[in-house]
């Protein structure tokens, strides 16, 4: 009888509303719980209801934790979902070094944040430890081909792997593409507010085309820190009677506002990993008008898929805006175009098959 091996992921809460939760969440409703006893370890405070003490105490005590779980599971593989931030990067170098002290196997997966180069810019001790972590990992997992580069040229003798995001596209790929042609130009923008995701750029371009005389509406979906100044602006803008704030939005409630928008505007520089909302919007046929960052140029083609804009530039984004209302015909090819390439290549399935392989490798060489 095949032995059953163990693999214990790290992350927050599944129903936290974040990136690296719906990335746990595919993993677990994937193929690979058919092969594998898939164990969550919750890390950070995304998920939580707890006070300051709370979290004092369970930031002093989850190493704690930990190796009491690691002693009671005795997994063969840990798969620690981090980013390249500041307060993710220490909290879970803690993790690392329990696992690396276990002698297990480590699966070390980045989310987004800043390139390794820059991380500790002018601390030599403190590059020198990220470059030890990194080649030290048995491997090294990125979402973006400019990720694979920088992390490639930084440790070179580590083992680094590209294995991009994924979406369960069976709702959304169904939806009607044949009324993207039609009638006002919807445009939606749907994530956190917060300025680096490019909210207000979205705004003051709208306010542009609005003023031009167009019939468009756009939908804001999410919420966040810059909730109320958004709003604000809004009204400043005198275009509050265009904009609709929908809230957060989950599961067929957000597949309804991807079946009714026509385009997905997203002009961030936030330093992104590859955002799901830009998978969801092109497997729904809402065409992307989106920056270079991360891994979006891994997944769109300009003029193929979407169009790109340069950040923080209103007058760009609502050029290309117009654009797309202009040329219908423009619009719907796109629209087919992107879900053929979600379809192609961002599938839940190609990600289980990935992290199926990935571990399989692993546990060859134990």
């Amino acid at each position: 009888m095949r032995p059953v091996y163990k693999i214990l992921i790290f992350g927050p809460s599944p129903d936290a509303v974040s990136g690296v939760s719906t990335h746990l969440n595919q993993l677990f409703a994937s193929s690979l719980a058919g092969f594998f006893s898939l164990g969550h370890f919750q890390v950070g405070s995304e998920g939580r209801c707890e006070n300051r003490l709370q979290r004092i105490a369970r930031l002093i005590f989850s190493p704690c934790v930990l190796i009491f779980v690691l002693l009671r599971l005795k997994p063969q593989i840990v798969h620690i979902n981090t980013s390249m931030d500041k307060k993710a990067y220490w909290r879970d170098l803690i993790y690392f070094f329990i696992a690396h002290l276990f002698d297990l196997k480590i699966v070390y997966q980045k989310h987004g944040g800043e390139l390794p180069q820059d991380f500790f810019r002018g601390n030599r001790f403190l590059t020198g430890l990220l470059r030890w972590v990194i080649s030290t990992a048995d491997v090294v997992v990125v979402l973006a081909s400019v990720e694979l580069k920088a992390y490639t040229d930084f440790a070179p003798k580590a083992r680094i792997r590209l294995i991009p995001n994924a979406i369960d596209t069976a709702t959304l790929s169904i939806l009607p593409l044949i009324s993207k042609g039609n009638g006002p130009l919807h445009l939606v923008y749907l994530g956190r507010f917060a300025e680096n995701k490019g909210i207000f750029t979205i705004l003051e371009a709208f306010s542009v085309i609005i003023l031009t005389g167009r019939s468009m509406r756009l939908t804001f979906a999410g919420g966040g820190p810059a909730e109320t100044e958004l709003k604000t602006l809004a009204a400043t803008l005198g275009i509050s009677e265009h904009v609709h704030f929908a809230g957060p939005l989950f599961d067929s409630a957000k597949d309804e506002l991807w079946k009714e928008g026509h385009v997905f505007i997203f002009p961030t520089y936030h330093r992104e990993g590859l955002p799901y909302a830009l998978l969801e919007a092109m497997a729904a046929g809402a065409v992307p008008v989106t920056t270079r960052v991360a891994a979006i140029p891994d997944v769109m083609q300009d003029e193929v898929h979407g169009l790109f804009v340069e950040p923080k530039d209103a007058q760009g984004l609502a050029k290309a805006i117009a654009r797309l209302d202009d040329d219908r015909a423009l619009l719907a090819r796109m629209a087919e175009a992107g879900r053929a390439r979600v379809l192609e290549a961002y599938t839940v399935d190609r990600l289980a098959r990935d992290f199926q392989n990935l571990y399989n490798s692993l546990l060859e060489k134990a």
